[in-house]
C-alpha cells in the first residue's frame, strides 16, 4: 500500500482550507440574516448558496486537496469533473435553504433539507475525489464513507439551523466556526476513507495539475467571497423600508411632537409641501 500524505505543506493547507471555510460560512449566515427580513429573499439566498457551497465547501475542499499527494505517484485533474463539483456543492446547499426557507424551520423541512444537502455535499466530495486522477489504483473503505456521509448530513442540518436562528454578529462568528469545523472534519474523514496500492499497466494520468487549475479557481472565487462579505458586514440589516411611506418625509432620527403641541403648531413637519399647501388653503 501506497503512503498518503494529507500535509504535504505541513499545516498550511488545512489552516487555510479552515478559514475558507469559516469566511463562506460567515458570508452564508449574514446572507441569511437578509432573507429572513426580506420579502424578496430569493437573491439572499442565491448568494448564501454560493458563499457556503462555493466557498465553504468546494474551496474548502480543495485548498485541502493542494497539500495531497500519493508516494510517487502523479496527480491530475480533469477539469469538467471538477467544475461539475463545484456546482453540485452550490445547487444542493441552494436547494436545502430554499426549503428550510420556504417552509418557515419546520423540523421536517430542516431533516429534509439537512439530509439532501448532506448527501449532496458527500456527492461533491466524491465527485471532486473522482476529477483527480492518479497512476494509482484508489480504493475506499466504505464504512469510513458512510460515516463521512453521517458527518455530511449532521452538519448540514446543523447548518441549516444556524441559517434559520442566527442573527447577531457574535453568535454568527461562532457559528461559522463550528460550521467551518464540521466541514473540515467531513472532509478529512472521507480522506481517511482512501488507500492507493501500486497496479500494473496503469498509465500516466491526463489533465490539469493541481496548481495549475486549481489555484486560480480558489484565487478568483476567494476574492469575491471577500469583497461581498465586506460589503454584506457593513450594511445595516434592520434598516426601515421608506419607499412603503407615501406622501410623508420619514426619519427615524427625527424626534417625536412634543406634547401638549396644538392641531395648528408642527415644531417638526411630516407633511409635503403640496399637503401643506392645501391644508393652508
Amino acid at each position: 500500500m501506497l503512503a498518503i500524505d494529507q500535509f504535504t505543506y505541513g499545516w498550511l493547507t488545512p489552516v487555510l482550507a479552515y478559514v475558507m471555510s469559516v469566511t463562506g460560512s460567515l458570508l452564508a449566515l449574514r446572507c441569511m440574516v437578509r432573507a429572513r427580513n426580506q420579502q424578496g429573499h430569493g437573491g439572499w439566498i442565491v448568494t448564501g448558496a454560493i458563499a457556503l457551497g462555493g466557498t465553504g465547501i468546494w474551496v474548502m475542499h480543495f485548498i485541502a486537496m493542494l497539500g495531497f499527494s500519493v508516494q510517487d505517484s502523479t496527480i491530475r485533474y480533469n477539469v469538467p469533473i471538477t467544475l461539475l463539483s463545484a456546482a453540485i456543492a452550490m445547487g444542493v446547499v441552494w436547494l436545502g435553504l430554499y426549503i428550510v426557507v420556504h417552509q418557515h424551520g419546520e423540523a421536517f423541512a430542516l431533516i429534509t433539507g439537512g439530509t439532501i444537502t448532506g448527501l449532496g455535499v458527500g456527492a461533491m466530495h466524491y465527485s471532486g475525489m473522482y476529477a483527480m486522477k492518479t497512476d494509482a489504483m484508489v480504493q475506499y473503505d466504505p464504512w469510513v464513507v458512510l460515516l463521512s456521509l453521517v458527518i455530511a448530513v449532521v452538519a448540514a442540518t446543523a447548518a441549516l439551523w444556524f441559517t434559520l436562528h442566527v442573527s447577531g454578529i457574535l453568535s454568527t462568528v461562532a457559528a461559522a466556526l463550528i460550521m467551518g469545523v464540521a466541514v473540515c472534519g467531513m472532509h478529512y474523514t472521507g480522506m481517511f476513507a482512501m488507500h492507493a496500492h501500486m497496479a500494473a499497466h496503469m498509465h500516466s494520468p491526463s489533465g490539469a495539475q493541481p496548481a495549475q487549475l486549481l489555484a486560480p479557481l480558489i484565487i478568483a472565487v476567494s476574492m469575491a467571497t471577500m469583497i461581498l462579505l465586506f460589503q454584506v458586514g457593513i450594511t445595516e440589516i434592520d434598516e426601515p423600508d421608506l419607499s412603503r411611506i407615501r406622501g410623508q418625509y420619514a426619519s427615524r432620527f427625527w424626534p417625536a411632537r412634543r406634547a401638549g403641541s396644538g392641531p395648528g403648531t408642527d415644531d417638526y413637519p411630516t407633511d409635503t409641501f403640496e399637503a401643506r399647501h392645501r391644508q393652508q388653503r
